[in-house]
């Protein structure tokens, strides 16, 4: 039986259902190889060399296929058609040859199909090939730059912008257009302009409305009509007019369907529609795939195969009629270059099956597959044919013109399946509906005539759909990598996303801004496009990708190594001049925008923290003043909340998020009490009662009723918890809270119910058995084990005798080991530091 190999056990079944018995279908579980996170994995010195490593989840799947060789010496690779699935089964032969389970006799072939149908796969087992090495080569290159960039460009975040986690070739061009989108938001001045809408009504008492278009027998353009005094005077010269209809102009109108769907069309649909996020709709697209319901999801192309095209006109015809079905077929063309090597449209593989068919679907997949179904369906069926109608309205002496305008559906064609959706700009003809009977010359008798403010609107927020249309009409990423970006820079927390809508964090914006300082070049839009067309030649075989790799490397390299020697100080200040304009706003009063509000001697300046970028007063720790970089001194939200024995509660905005305090610093409080807003409180909520209440924690509980030691309440850096210590106990036990208000409501009984269950089972904590949670392999520079440990007070990275805490916004399943090197070799510099100053005072 020869083996079959595919990427997920899904996929597996499916085709094992179709290929019978005499077949051995395996799944490779994605990537079996891949570069290790360390230095070295990329080496330019010796021809951008690579060393792969077998994953050890995927140990057990080659030696499942390696077990299935021995018995049977013939391999199908099966993987996806796009340059990940080539690449995979590259992989998969390579590894194998290492373990000698391919022999020199063993014959291996590539099959591809776009569909997990009976048909597509028994066509695809009859026209073997072999593994593409142009496909592979660019896999290798874009695998290779990816490397060479977050490996060489994400320390110099580190070293140089505390918490910032890393940088990514695609991922930040993809973070800056966000960046710059709220930069130009924050920018915008709206301008005020007024129109004027009357309610006019037929001679046979139909009412209508129409827009006044010019006045003074001059054209009216928007900003025409700029205050309220201009709009009353365009209102009292319309009403103190006869109004007539000059004329009644009817076009004939069609429009057509949009195209199939190609991955970037499908996520922002998706979005549109559902909400759904790029991870999401992807995910919920493979498993339709995998099912065998429809084509493959990472594509490029819009063209549909000819089969599938006369498919789907006979189910237009079948269920809607043969007038919904246009005389020829329509075509759609790939507009992009190489479109993921000329892969088909996603489209169901059998138009007959629509959703209300697939009932046993999950939710998600049963949404996207109507939408996948519907689109397809529509984008081969006729236009709707309309009749728009534009009538002018005026008065007699010219002065004053009107226009109402209106549309018919005479035919709706594909309306009756599907219509597309529309990201944040309407146009004035959505809204039009059906106007009544008019003829030339007949009165227009007013009923009412309205002005109307409106304010000019900032550029919207990216969405997920929105960003992903921006990036590919940029050339930038592709099919395959659109939601993992996405994704990726809402874990790094370099984005948030609210009500659908991609907002950049403070230290989303330090990177960036760092970023196109220093690297500009490097998160450039069109930098980037450029390298993808190079990877794009090089899967056509056009181009070598050492060639590709040696050119970026030698300019890139150079790069790096000018910001090595570079100074925090100098850095912040670079930044701080770029922002300047941002940071410090000219001031209404004429005063120094760099001036500190607070203490008033003080200058401004941006600063860094584990959290991202803050702007704070140069005479700290005697002024404390600070406030996020998006925005100014009115948009920090700080307040009075209210006073207390003569001491002013109020809410205020620091670097770690805002907070109440009780009085002010001064020479003999230089450090008034102070409590950071717990996790899901809102700044806005905020009322004096709140502030009291947490200015006063820790809470006292009670006494425990075995011991009568105290049991409090309060927040902590993981969020709320008691704590209780006996006096035969060395250190206090700590349990932990589910909802912060039990800080303020949990009683006595409850309370010692969780120390009790605490102690019975300490779980995390130095009391239990310090098993690392990572190894993660040795010190390359000086030796011994680097090991991400569990503490009490969080992960930390264990080395020797350097215990080196994770900053926060640091995964602990995600740390690499340069990354844990720089962590202790800092931890282990600041000791030493730290033993020659005692040293130097004693």
């Amino acid at each position: 039986m020869p083996v079959v190999v595919v990427e997920s056990p899904a996929k597996a079944k499916t085709i094992n259902k179709y290929l019978g018995q005499d077949y051995t279908v395996l799944a490779s579980y994605g990537h079996v190889r891949d570069l290790p996170a360390k230095d070295g994995s990329v080496d330019p010195e010796h021809g951008f060399e690579m060393t792969w490593e077998v994953g050890a989840d995927s140990k057990k799947h080659i030696k499942a296929i390696a077990d299935a060789l021995a018995k049977d010496n013939n391999l199908i690779l099966a993987t996806d058609p796009d340059r990940e699935g080539e690449a995979i089964s590259w992989h998969l032969e390579e590894t194998l040859r290492k373990r000698r389970a391919i022999k020199k006799d063993t014959p291996v072939s590539r099959v591809v199909f776009n569909a997990i149908t009976k048909s597509a796969v028994t066509e695809a087992m009859q026209n073997p090939r072999e593994v593409d090495t142009p496909l592979v080569d660019a896999y290798l290159a874009r695998r290779a730059l990816d490397y060479l960039v977050g490996f060489n460009l994400s320390p110099v975040l580190w070293r140089k912008l505390p918490g910032a986690r890393s940088a990514g070739r695609v991922q930040s061009v993809c973070l800056r257009l966000i960046v710059e989108r709220e930069t130009e938001i924050e920018a915008f001045t709206a301008r005020e302009y007024w129109s004027v809408t009357a309610e006019l009504e037929t001679p046979r008492g139909q009412l209508y409305q129409a827009r006044l278009v010019s006045l003074g027998g001059k054209k009216l353009d928007r900003y025409d009509i700029p205050n309220q005094t201009e709009a009353e005077l365009a209102v009292q010269a319309i009403t103190s007019r006869d109004l007539s209809v000059l004329s009644v102009e009817a076009k004939p109108a069609s429009r057509n369907p949009s195209a199939p769907f190609m991955t970037s069309t499908l996520q922002q649909e998706a979005s549109r529609k559902f909400g759904m996020g790029a991870r999401q709709t992807m995910s919920a697209a493979q498993r339709l795939y995998e099912a065998g319901y429809i084509t493959y999801m990472r594509t490029d192309g819009i063209d549909m195969a000819p089969e599938a095209v006369a498919a789907a006109r006979d189910e237009i015809k079948s269920r809607y009629g043969a007038e919904y079905v246009p005389a020829a077929p329509r075509v759609y063309k790939n507009k992009a270059k190489n479109a993921q090597e000329a892969h088909e449209c996603i489209r169901p593989t059998d138009m007959s099956v629509d959703a209300g068919q697939l009932a046993r679907l999950e939710a998600d997949q049963r949404k996207l597959y109507d939408l996948i179904w519907k689109r397809t369906l529509a984008c081969q069926m006729e236009g709707a044919r309309l009749e728009r109608t534009a009538v002018e309205i005026g008065s007699a002496d010219g002065q004053v013109g009107l226009r109402a305008t209106g549309q018919v559906v005479l035919f709706d064609g594909f309306l009756k399946v599907y219509e597309e959706g529309r990201d944040d700009v309407l146009s004035e003809e959505d809204d039009e509906g059906r106007l009544p009977q008019m003829s030339e010359g007949e009165a227009a008798t007013k009923q009412a005539v309205t002005p109307d403010q409106h304010f000019t609107q900032p550029p919207p927020r990216y969405t997920e759909a929105s960003l992903v249309k921006r990036m590919e009409e940029l050339g930038i990423g592709r099919p395959s990598t659109y939601a993992s970006i996405v994704t990726t820079i809402q874990e790094r927390e370099y984005v948030r996303k609210e009500k659908n809508r991609l907002i950049p964090e403070d230290k989303g914006r330090i990177v960036t801004i760092f970023l196109v300082n220093f690297f500009r070049k490097y998160v450039g839009y069109e930098f980037t496009a450029n390298l993808e067309e190079e990877l794009d030649e090089i899967s056509a075989g056009d181009l070598d990708y050492k060639e590709v790799l040696a050119r970026f490397w030698r300019d890139f390299s150079a790069a790096i190594a000018e910001t090595s020697e570079l100074r925090i100080s100098e850095v912040l200040d670079k930044l701080d001049a770029a922002l300047a304009p941002q940071l410090y706003p000219e001031r209404e009063d004429g005063s120094d925008p760099r001036a500190c509000p607070v203490c008033g001697t003080g200058k401004l300046h941006l600063k860094t923290s584990r959290t991202g970028g803050f702007v704070g007063c140069s005479n700290y720790p005697e002024c404390r003043y600070t406030r996020p970089i998006g925005g100014g001194e009115e948009n920090s939200g700080d307040r009075v909340l209210g006073e207390v024995d003569g001491e002013e509660i109020s809410l205020r905005s620091g670097r770690f998020g805002p907070y109440v305090q009780r009085g002010e610093a001064s020479e003999d409080n230089k450090k008034p009490p102070r409590a950071s807003l717990p996790k899901g409180w809102s700044a806005d909520a905020m009322d004096l009662e709140k502030a009291l209440m947490l200015l006063e924690l820790p809470r006292i509980v009670g006494q425990h009723p075995e011991d009568g030691q105290p049991i409090s309440a309060n927040f902590g850096r993981f969020g709320p918890y008691l704590m209780h210590q006996k006096p035969d106990e060395a250190k206090p036990v700590y349990a932990n809270l589910k909802n912060p208000d039990d800080v303020f409501e949990i009683g006595m009984n409850r309370a010692v119910e969780l120390l009790a269950e605490k102690r019975a089972n300490p779980g995390r904590g130095r009391s239990a058995a310090a098993k690392p949670l990572r190894e993660l392999g040795e010190h390359p520079e000086k030796g011994g084990a680097l090991n991400v440990m569990d503490g009490r007070y969080g992960p930390y990275v264990k080395w020797d005798k350097v215990n080196a805490t994770l900053p926060k916004d640091v995964d602990p399943a995600a740390i690499t080991l340069e990354q844990a090197v720089a962590l202790v070799n800092e931890k282990a510099a600041k000791g030493k530091t730290k033993r020659k100053t005692t040293r130097k005072k004693a």
